[in-house]
């Protein structure tokens, strides 16, 4: 069939091992409104205070939009603002809440592993051509099949905003040869002739998509005129899975020298989640 669908949705109230078939199936779940409003609102409101002057809340539209010029991963003022953004506690405590790990456990049949390593993304309008590429997980990550990427969109976001797409069953078709490319990565995999419906919908805040490590997905070019679309991911795995070591490091912190744990956590009130991962059996 030609042409995207839309994201098929899950329950999480469905029985488990439904929603394991259905992901193992499609290589994806989308739950929709799973994460509480004012969750969202409030990591929203946190990250939006690092982002000034350039990105601010438009309190009619409940929206973020551009107030400066526009940029990418990468860019002068993404290495600017990217450090105070991850140095905010409730930015990665986000995907340790109890709800969320639940639905971890639930779609892993197992205990799991939530990696260290939380991404905060910010597409801004006016940089078409920057947005995120086709490409795999399991690639990037240096990960098997037991590893998912999870999603949370922190607004709603419509078409012209640059939504989340997923190649549906696209993980049964193992690794795939990848080849430079611009945008987030830099990189894009292979999409094989047959493979022309992609599932994508707008999404509204607190919407949560979880995906296989192998399935293929990418971001859509944001046209808007002024919203900057925000979400928050990371990765998780069914517990005492293999763990590649890079994943250890804070996003980007690999080309950004203000960006290590240390740094990282010098104002934090909680010693909880701080190198919590020190005793996971299995780094590779």
């Amino acid at each position: 069939m030609h042409g995207d669908q839309a994201l098929i949705p899950s329950d999480a109230n469905e029985a488990p091992d439904i929603l394991r078939s259905r992901f193992q199936e499609w290589g994806y779940l989308y739950f929709k409104q799973y994460v509480a409003p004012e969750k969202c609102a409030s990591l929203l409101k946190d990250i939006l205070s690092r982002l000034s002057p350039y990105v601010s809340m438009d309190e009619s539209r409940q929206l973020p939009i551009l107030t400066g010029e526009g940029f990418v991963e990468t860019d002068a003022i993404w290495d600017e603002v990217y450090p105070k953004i991850q140095a905010l506690e409730s930015f990665h405590g986000f995907f340790h809440d109890a709800e969320l790990l639940e639905l971890m456990r639930t779609v892993s049949n197992s205990e799991v592993f939530v990696y260290p390593m939380k991404m905060a993304r910010i597409s801004t309008p006016k940089k078409l051509g920057y947005e995120t590429p086709p490409h795999q997980d399991a690639r990037s990550h240096v990960a098997p099949s037991s590893m998912a990427g999870i999603w949370v969109a922190l607004h709603d976001v419509s078409s012209e905003m640059g939504r989340l797409k997923i190649l549906p069953a696209s993980h049964k078709r193992g690794m795939r040869e990848v080849m430079q490319s611009a945008g987030v990565g830099n990189v894009q995999c292979e999409i094989y002739p047959d493979e022309v419906s992609w599932h994508v919908s707008d999404v509204a805040q607190g919407d949560v998509i979880i995906f296989n490590a192998f399935t293929v997905h990418a971001a859509q070019a944001n046209i808007s005129d002024s919203v900057v679309r925000m979400s928050v991911d990371t990765r998780f795995c069914d517990y005492g899975a293999p763990v590649f070591s890079s994943n250890l490091e804070p996003h980007h912190g690999w080309r950004i020298d203000q960006l290590s744990w240390p740094q990282i956590y010098e104002n934090w009130q909680k010693a909880d989640l701080q190198y919590y991962w020190s005793d996971y059996p299995n780094f590779t």
